[in-house]
């Protein structure tokens, strides 16, 4: 049977019925597992790959970071098993190099059969909370080469032929801190998988071998043709953008990033050459994460709303130099990788917000801020961690202000974890989680979004405290006049010593009362700020947004603080002057 011999109504419900399998293995395996971080978080992401390897067919609305490099996860599996790859069997991999992002961050392989013939993969990735390393948490700012980040699984097979590989089980317990959280993720990640694969062959048995190949050469097809004919509708030429990464957290060395963006009717090249080289800290973006990166702001100029495929990714075509940030040779760390695929993303973005207002916004806070806070818990004795992104502010838009804390961009699809499941769970206590209207945001015609604050009180004798905050010294961009964005932070105030602000410590040991605060930076602004509506710099004066000296300083509007009224000719007589 040809493509063109089934009905389109036919290939229709079959590649819906496909995007639900893979929402379907999503929510699987966040209502299963044991840890927070992804039942709570839901730091995770789920596709199906074709027979090949090669292609994403569908997607469930996962973390954008970890969704864009499933293809490379399949193609592994591929490359270095080719006839060996059975019924049953599923692949473990972790190394960022091939396929992934961090140690932490692992990703499971099944190949679906049906009558012995390969109809694709099942894939699922996600942050499994403790892998090893030198640090709780396994992630850290400090490490510099791979092996001091955990245990590394070069695409290795955890099943064979449906049943567990003990012995790989068993190096995965006695690598981590967490095991029984590590291992309760990983079972409801496999039974995911299962899942999947139970429900494309339900598809098989109802519509035929040939027909569900067909409706997924289909859905490739679709893709492509779809973003081609987006593509006419973006703006053409070359634009560039440069801007700076913090430091890798070993030095004090900013990292330079640079690209180019091609666009044509067929076309769409992003070149990093240029950038800075491989970090000797764990900023690092492994080529798979930078290309994940930049997809991101692909669809964003394409066509947010869509569901992406392999086939809609094929006009994108991405050159990142090897020995480089964007591309690192082993043994460089990776474990706070989302420093450089961030960075990826937003150096794309920044090429592409002045010609492409309708599209795209000022830069947001960009970095995840992730943060480790864990130790034993001495009410039970056993292990426990807080392992979260944090949200702050996104930039403004041509026509409207930045929204307020929401996690960065390569996050996209995460939830901000429940205070209420923190303190239940562990012995820590949310004293305080508000907006970050403190530090303010990037002003303009439209402002900023704000980041956010929240502390949290240890209640047991000991933790440590990891965290990774970059746009700090480099606050996010604002567009057409808008103001930058404000730093990124966190501050530790331990009982009877001076408050320390850091921007990337690793194991800081605190101790019972004391305080981590976590500080996100609000976005960058759009547009002179003294062109803002006097009303809406009123509104946010009134709403404790911003203080009446800034409407006054900044926005060029008087506001009398006992009616709360715009004051109309101080208002003109302020803006002419400023």
């Amino acid at each position: 049977m040809t493509v063109n011999s089934t009905s389109p109504f036919t290939l229709e419900i079959i590649k819906n019925g496909l995007i639900v399998a893979s929402e379907e293995m999503f929510y699987s395996w966040g209502r299963t597992a044991k840890s927070p971080v992804i039942y709570e978080v839901l730091d995770y992401a789920v596709g199906l790959i074709d027979a090949e390897g090669k292609n994403l067919v569908t997607q469930a609305p996962g973390i954008p970071g970890f969704t864009g490099v499933l293809d490379f996860a399949a193609g592994e599996v591929v490359e270095m098993w080719g006839d060996d790859i059975r019924a049953g069997d599923v692949f473990v991999s972790n190394v960022p190099y091939q396929s992934g992002t961090h140690l932490n961050d692992v990703t499971l392989i099944m190949p679906i059969f049906n009558g012995g013939r390969r109809l694709g993969f099942a894939v699922a990735k996600g942050h499994w909370s403790e892998v090893g390393g030198m640090h709780f948490g396994s992630w850290t700012s400090d490490s510099t080469e791979i092996y001091q980040e955990g245990i590394q699984f070069p695409c290795v097979k955890l099943y064979v032929g449906g049943e567990p590989n003990r012995s790989i089980v068993e190096m995965i317990r006695y690598n981590s801190r967490m095991p029984d959280f590590v291992l309760g993720d990983m079972y409801a990640q496999v039974a995911s998988l299962k899942v999947a694969g139970r429900r494309v062959n339900w598809l098989v048995d109802k519509y035929g071998l040939e027909t569900v190949l067909d409706a997924m050469d289909r859905l490739l097809e679709d893709g492509e043709k779809y973003a081609r004919l987006k593509m006419r509708d973006l703006p053409k030429g070359t634009f560039t953008a440069e801007d700076w990464i913090d430091d890798d957290g070993i030095t004090d060395d900013p990292i330079p990033v640079k690209v180019e963006v091609k666009i044509t009717d067929d076309e769409f090249l992003v070149d990093f050459t240029g950038s800075g080289k491989q970090a000797a800290g764990s900023i690092n973006s492994a080529y798979p994460s930078t290309v994940s990166g930049v997809r991101e702001t692909y669809m964003a100029m394409i066509d947010p709303y869509t569901h992406p495929n392999g086939g809609f990714f094929a006009p994108l075509k991405i050159i990142a130099p090897e020995g480089t940030v964007f591309n690192p040779q082993r043994p460089a760390p990776t474990s706070t990788f989302w420093e450089g695929m961030s960075h990826a993303a937003d150096i794309v973005w920044k090429a592409l917000a002045h010609v492409s207002p309708e599209r795209l916004s000022a830069g947001h806070f960009l970095s995840i801020e992730a943060t480790i806070l864990g130790g034993v818990d001495d009410r039970t004795g056993t292990p426990f961690a807080i392992v979260e992104p944090q949200p702050g502010g996104w930039g403004a838009g041509y026509d409207m202000d930045g929204e307020s804390a929401l996690v960065a961009c390569g996050d996209g699809e995460t939830y901000i974890a429940s205070s209420e499941v923190y303190e239940r769970r562990t012995p820590i206590l949310v004293e305080r989680y508000a907006l970050n209207t403190g530090d303010g945001t990037g002003h303009g015609t439209h402002r900023g979004g704000f980041g956010a604050v929240r502390n949290y009180r240890l209640l047991c004798s000991e933790a440590s405290f990891t965290v990774s905050a970059g746009r700090s010294k480099f606050p996010c961009w604002g567009v057409d006049g808008g103001m930058k964005g404000t730093p990124n932070y966190a501050v530790v105030y331990r009982q009877g010593e001076d408050p320390m602000r850091v921007l990337k410590v690793a194991a800081l040991k605190v101790r019972k009362g004391d305080v981590v605060s976590l500080v996100t930076g609000g976005g960058g602004g759009w547009g002179d700020p003294l062109k803002r509506d006097p009303e809406l710099v009123l509104g946010d004066v009134v709403n404790g947004y911003v203080t009446a000296e800034v409407a006054r300083e900044v926005y060029g509007v008087e506001i009398n603080k006992e009616t709360m009224e715009i004051d109309a000719k101080a208002t003109r007589d302020l803006r002419r002057r400023l």
